[in-house]
């Protein structure tokens, strides 16, 4: 007999929620984590947002379980006390000429059934933001903020309570198929190494998914990219009191500001394209944000921006390449049974978390 029932690796917010997911149909679930504490790397390091669902094309994964996993996001907030707040955001257009890629993005919005965009002139702005300064603006009511670490230890405590357990320490080596399930390497945090056995196993491990699963026969992994997005504080007052994002750019969203639950102010990320994991912010790197804030804030002062942190998105799509859509591969993908495999889980993957690992146990 296996060790135990069902392993998921990685304890991000994608993997606890669907740890917590499978334990609530009455799987037995433990889910590995190679850190010291759960979630400190992509679900830790980004923009803390709740996201509406306006990027994705229509019939995509991103599409698909971005605008169910909003609602079921806001709910479980309010059922479990996570700290949160439905701010909304405007999608701005700095000229004239960037007018269109706002109709684009609201035409694309409603082919994914999300209905609640207003277009906001440029008169209409200068009356709820005078700071900001572009031609129009989509406003999105149904945006928010989180609080991401509070979320996590929900799911945590979700699983749990539901007979589930997290282990931290626990980095994956390998993974081998058997006669009834899979094994797993595991290394601890003296560098020992144990042997796991589980009939189903989930691979979430963000970057390091397509390593985890490049020498499973069949399973067809994709090629990791990094793309490092950096952040910088803004000290003193926020100028908004609603999230503000430029049109998007390749790679992201574009460098834009957003608040945290006491409305402080942060600007990013940018796109860095990278080889190698650090968690420096190079503040030379300040430059291109002050040009990039200016397009719709000119009053940003000198001086105002300093380095704050920087996180890495787990791509599967290159540079130049158009953003790739989550991949999430079943047993219908790879004929592996009872295995699925996680790539690509950037954002809106914590604003999915939720729906996703309803997918993922469907997938099972």
């Amino acid at each position: 007999m296996p060790d135990i029932e069902t392993l998921v690796i990685g304890a991000g917010v994608i993997g606890l929620a669907i740890g917590r997911a499978l334990a609530l149909k009455g799987r037995e679930v433990m889910v590995l984590e190679r850190h010291g504490l759960i979630g400190s790397e992509t679900s830790a390091r980004n923009s803390e947002v709740i996201h509406a669902g306006i990027y994705y094309p229509p019939g995509s994964l991103k599409a698909k379980l971005c605008l169910p996993g909003k609602h079921m996001l806001y709910d479980f907030c309010a059922d479990n006390g996570i700290a949160h707040e439905r701010i909304g955001k405007l999608i701005v257009a700095g000229n004239e000429a960037q007018l269109p890629e706002l109709e684009r993005l609201h035409q694309q919005a409603l082919a994914t059934d999300l209905t609640d965009l207003v277009f906001y002139d440029r008169r209409k702005l200068e009356e709820i933001e005078p700071e900001l300064d572009c031609a129009g603006a989509l406003w999105s009511p149904s945006t928010g903020i989180i609080d991401s670490h509070g979320l996590m230890l929900a799911l945590q405590g979700g699983l749990e309570a539901h007979g589930g357990q997290v282990v931290l320490n626990s980095r994956v080596k390998e993974i081998t198929p058997g006669p009834e399930g899979y094994r797993l390497v595991v290394e601890t945090a003296d560098g020992d190494t144990t042997a796991l056995t589980c009939r189903e196993l989930i691979v979430s491990a963000g970057h390091g998914a397509p390593g985890l699963m490049a020498d499973l026969p069949g399973a067809n992994a994709p090629k990791a990219y990094l793309a490092k997005g950096n952040y910088f504080k803004l000290q003193g007052k926020a100028p908004f009191s609603r999230l503000v994002y430029p049109v998007p750019e390749p790679g992201g969203s574009g460098v834009h500001i957003t608040l945290d639950l006491q409305h402080q102010a942060r600007f990013g990320p940018d796109v860095e394209w990278v080889e190698h994991i650090d968690y420096e912010v190079d503040p030379s790197r300040g430059g291109k944000f002050y040009a990039a804030i200016r397009s719709y804030w000119p009053g940003l002062p000198d001086k105002s921006l300093v380095p704050d942190y920087c996180g890495f998105r787990p791509k599967i799509s290159a540079p130049g390449e158009p953003a790739a859509d989550f991949r999430i591969d079943g047993p219908e993908t790879h004929g592996l049974e009872g295995l699925v495999a996680l790539y690509g889980m950037e954002s809106p993957g914590l604003t999915s978390c939720l729906a996703i690992a309803d997918e993922v146990a469907g997938r099972l």
